[in-house]
């Protein structure tokens, strides 16, 4: 213990600093401080020809290395007003303590204790269509053919430009890896996907399709990802009725297999694609107003079959409009049922377990539809995150929890217009309005020093 409680002394940027082999361990084993440890934790015995107890002198800003200290000793981040969040942020990606910084500043997710950190103003004119979190905080943002990058600092990266062609979707699959599906060109052979650096904006990798040895154009759709299986998937559609569902490694950007569409599946046009952990399977979504009718189906790519299906093509004249008007549809795999919403943003469940059940509709709208005057809707989307479930209704997001899916709180502001988009990744929720080129970002607060 004596190791562990004798003084380090640091000479940074000329001001003297001292400190404990106890505190730096909290920096962790693979910072910079950590690193002046050894492996039980202590501070390492200098070197032949080095004087006992010596300082270390790092050439850095004083100041941001007094927070960063502070920080490790309480826990917590105490930023001066006179110093930038930048700045600060810099100083501890050069000592790699961000980690420890963004676990300070927000804690882990919780939609019912979300609170608004900032308004980011778009880069592009008009609306944007998509907004995608990253895995460490940052985002994306489709507009058009562009897609703007922040990283999770809300810097924004160099764009990335489909040079006038439409994006579809996109995605992360790292940090610094980003998939991007878009629309062909007629008479052009372009479209399809690739995947793009994160911080740069320059193509990586063009996927392929090929049908019966033969490269194909396609356009591509809505996507999802396999992280465990290292799978990316996508909705495709060729110009020979080469419809289907296409698979490609993460790792060599190769085409693994390819889903044709059946006769009486759509899954060429998909609205939603998402991967099921449990049952490695992947839920295909066409809906409503890309079709007439929609469309929920289970792929199981080891059985090379629908497993599992449920439409709204069979539904008698007279029943209720509510089932001829799902709009967006996502798996809740911890209640093994897939949850919908209609036109009147009523939330319905699917139970898994049946091919024979309908929607069982709970109205929510009475308690969450408030639609602001003079304003357009945007269609309901929906999203789960650790047991708690979200709905984008015009310009709020509810969410619910428990098994019957409470209502328990709301996310809601005043200046941008509807909700069209939203995603939570990297501890974040992200809000893409759609009359004012701008996104909310949403954080939980940290948790209090007791």
């Amino acid at each position: 213990m004596a190791g562990r409680r004798c003084r380090v002394r640091f000479n940074v940027g000329g001001k003297i600093f001292e400190t404990t082999a106890t505190t730096l361990a909290n920096a962790g084993r693979h910072s910079m401080l950590g690193a002046l440890l050894d492996e039980s934790w202590n501070v390492r015995q200098p070197e032949e020809g080095e004087s006992a107890g010596a300082e270390y002198f790092i050439d850095r800003n004083p100041a941001c290395f007094a927070v960063l200290l502070d920080l490790l000793r309480t826990g917590e981040l105490h930023i001066p007003p006179n110093m930038t969040e930048k700045l600060l942020f810099r100083e501890a990606l050069f000592y790699g303590l961000l980690d420890k910084v963004r676990a300070a500043r927000w804690g882990a997710f919780d939609g019912n204790r979300l609170q608004l950190a900032s308004s980011v103003s778009g880069r592009a004119p008009g609306d944007g269509t998509a907004i995608r979190a990253g895995p460490d905080g940052g985002c994306c943002v489709a507009h058009g053919s562009m897609v703007h990058v922040y990283d999770w600092m809300l810097e924004a990266h160099p764009p990335i430009s489909l040079d006038f062609q439409q994006v579809n979707d996109v995605g992360y699959i790292d940090s610094g890896s980003i998939v991007i599906s878009a629309r062909e060109r007629l008479g052009k052979g372009d479209g399809g996907m690739g995947v793009f650096s994160a911080s740069t904006g320059e193509l990586r990798h063009r996927f392929r399709v090929t049908h019966y040895n033969q490269v194909k154009s396609f356009t591509a759709g809505a996507l999802s990802f396999s992280n465990a299986d290292r799978k990316i998937f996508a909705s495709c559609k060729g110009r020979c009725n080469e419809y289907g569902i296409g698979v490609w490694d993460q790792d060599t950007g190769e085409q693994v297999d390819f889903f044709y569409e059946p006769l009486d599946c759509s899954l060429g046009d998909a609205d939603k694609l998402q991967w099921l952990d449990a049952d490695k399977c992947l839920m295909v979504a066409t809906l409503f107003p890309r079709r007439d009718t929609s469309f929920i189906g289970l792929l199981d790519f080891r059985a090379k079959g629908v497993v599992w299906s449920w439409s709204d093509a069979n539904t008698s004249v007279s029943a209720s409009l509510d089932e001829k008007r799902v709009l967006h549809a996502i798996a809740v795999e911890e209640t093994r049922s897939i949850c919908v919403v209609n036109q009147y943003d009523d939330l319905g469940f699917i139970d898994l377990r049946s091919h024979a059940g309908g929607v069982r509709w709970s109205s929510r709208s009475k308690l969450t539809n408030r639609k602001p005057p003079n304003e357009e809707s945007c269609y309901p989307k929906l999203v789960t995150h650790d047991g708690q479930l979200f709905s984008s209704m015009n310009d709020g997001i509810s969410i619910f929890c428990g098994p019957e899916w409470v209502l328990t709180s709301t996310l809601r502001r005043s200046f941008g217009g509807s909700i069209c988009d939203f995603s939570i990744g990297g501890d974040r929720l992200f809000a893409l309005h759609s009359e004012e080129n701008v996104f909310d970002v949403w954080e939980t607060p940290s948790s209090p020093i007791i």
